[in-house]
């Protein structure tokens, strides 16, 4: 009697796990590994994600497995399914976040446990709806005196115009008044690093830092420029009421728990969760309203029965929330003139992250009022189409999308 070869029971061995992890694979969504180990269908995915998954939704039904970098992750694209998932017991949104909190701010999990829910309830109260007519003149302020800055009358890119104003008033409002650099060569050195930083947090929250250059190089800059500045932002206190900032309250919690020397990464955290949709958001929903005349229209006839015709901005804050309330805080009318993605948009910014959601919101809608009501815009572009490139947040346009704006008189 023959002995069978070694090399045949590696054979049959190999053979029999295949037909077992197939016949497991039936058991669960389709999974869609590519043919190189480990990095699986990295490269086509990472190509254009949206487009990725939109194909593979086509091809495979609307819950499916993509196995990438050595992770395996199911999307379930239809909402029912969704709804289900988010009731699910069985979900830990604290663990499943901990990991890319890690990997894009360096706070280790013990910290992150430790600190996340005694964080999450001092912002919900400090920046919730409750103190919104509060945060609403700080906003309105800050915005002025950046809005001054435009001058007159200009073209810009939009994107960079919304970062224009944005940047400033929420580092200003959140951290420090005065934090945000007013030396050109340095404010162009932010945009530069926290706008790489921005673009590349879904890859950093998922590949090793090593392999992101670029985006290494920024995420430690952005953690310099905090330890740099948290010594003054600790002493920091509003001339008008003495009150203390989001930072400064974040930072009695880590100290409290003796976590200081993560103080500098709870600021880049926050710094990022108040930005990253902020700015998109703001774009798409000014392009939006300059890009239908009906909308527009109407949003004016809005703001105009509420301020009149335009000119200096004297205490108008309750007239401000009697106009965000009537407006939704500025969104209803797009949602309701809107396409099924600009009204996911809106309802994935106020799904996630609800106190900061809020702060952003805000902020994003008295900037769009301010606007409107100072400056006849128009856009100089179509509408660009959304880019595919991400899958977390809002997404970005691509392409350019210029606008001429001039001063009211």
């Amino acid at each position: 009697m023959e002995l069978i070869s070694p090399t045949v029971i590696i054979i049959l061995g190999c053979v029999a796990l295949l037909l077992f992890l197939q016949w497991k694979n039936l058991r669960g969504p389709p999974c869609i590994r590519g043919w190189i180990p480990w990095i699986g269908a990295g490269f086509e995915f990472g190509k254009a994600p949206l487009e990725f998954i939109e194909k593979a939704r086509i091809k495979y039904g609307p819950v499916f497995t993509v196995f990438v970098m050595g992770t395996r992750m199911t999307f379930v694209t239809e909402e029912e399914g969704i709804n289900v998932f988010l009731k699910s017991k069985e979900v830990n949104f604290e663990l499943a976040v901990q990991k890319p909190v890690y990997r894009t701010a360096s706070i280790p999990k013990n910290t992150f446990l430790t600190l996340h829910e005694k964080l999450y309830i001092m912002m919900k109260g400090k920046i919730g709806t409750f103190n919104l007519y509060q945060l609403t003149g700080q906003l309105t302020e800050e915005l002025n005196e950046q809005l001054e800055n435009l001058g007159t009358h200009g073209t810009m890119e939009l994107n960079n115009l919304v970062r224009h104003l944005l940047y400033p008033v929420t580092m200003n409002i959140l951290f420090k008044k005065g934090l945000f650099p007013t030396d050109e060569r340095k404010i162009r050195e932010f945009y530069q690093h926290f706008q790489a930083y921005d673009e590349g947090f879904e890859y950093g929250s998922q590949m090793p830092e090593r392999l992101l250059r670029n985006w290494s190089k920024s995420k430690k800059w952005l953690l310099a420029l905090f330890e740099k500045t948290i010594p003054d932002m600790k002493t920091y206190r509003s001339a008008k009421d003495n009150s203390m900032t989001l930072m400064q309250a974040m930072l009695d919690i880590v100290e409290t728990e003796r976590k200081e020397e993560m103080s500098p990464n709870y600021g880049l955290l926050l710094l990022w969760a108040s930005l990253s949709n902020a700015v998109p958001v703001a774009f798409w929903t000014l392009a939006f309203v300059l890009s239908h005349p009906t909308v527009h229209e109407t949003i004016l006839e809005g703001i105009s029965s509420v301020f009149g015709t335009a000119g200096k901005w004297q205490n108008k804050n309750a007239h401000l929330m009697e106009l965000l309330g009537e407006y939704g805080m500025g969104t209803t009318e797009v949602e309701r003139k809107g396409t099924s993605s600009w009204k996911q948009m809106i309802r994935e910014c106020l799904q996630r992250r609800p106190s900061l959601r809020w702060f952003a919101l805000l902020q994003i809608q008295i900037c769009i009022i301010l606007i409107l009501y100072k400056y006849d815009c128009s856009l100089l572009d179509p509408l660009p189409k959304q880019s595919p490139l991400h899958l977390v947040g809002v997404q970005q346009p691509e392409g350019q999308c210029r606008i001429e704006f001039k001063q009211r008189k």
